[in-house]
């Protein structure tokens, strides 16, 4: 059973395509550019492109910003910052960082489909400094330290 709550959300361009979801259990919905003409993204450039939209997530809640495998795997057009992050606090409009990791210009068309946003509950922590850390089996051992398989 999928979990729902309540996001409000304001449309700052009156042309902003509320997002949605592409099925019943998708995690992921889908954000749209708000663009009034093609916008062209070179190769290794990064653009910002405007959702029109700013969202008031609830405290506790952060909005996640994610590439679509489509875009990605079609255009090599992937969020900048690999995953964005909307605090729940944020009040400013929804901006997707696009990033194109191909060899070729990528176009983006009005309202096309450009990231997907995802809600999540998160844990704040309060950090103790301490002294010593308890130990592991797995210890200081970092990157690849558990075996290749």
């Amino acid at each position: 059973m999928v979990t729902t709550i309540p996001v409000n959300i304001k449309k700052i361009k009156p042309n902003a395509t509320v997002p949605t979801y592409g099925s019943a259990n998708a995690a992921g919905a889908d954000l749209y550019a708000c663009i009034d003409d093609s916008l062209t993204i070179n190769p290794g450039e990064t653009i910002l492109v405007p959702t029109g939209l700013a969202v008031a997530l609830p405290e506790g809640y952060a909005g996640l910003i994610y590439a679509r495998s489509g875009l990605a795997s079609k255009k090599g057009l992937a969020p900048a910052n690999k995953v964005g992050v909307i605090d729940s606090d944020y009040r400013g409009e929804v901006m997707v960082a696009l990033h194109n990791h191909s060899n070729v210009p990528a176009t983006i068309e009005p309202n096309e489909r450009v990231a997907q946003l995802v809600i999540t509950p998160y844990i704040a922590a309060l950090y103790n400094v301490v002294d010593e850390l308890d130990e592991t089996e797995r210890g200081e051992g970092g990157f690849g330290s558990t075996g290749t398989h």
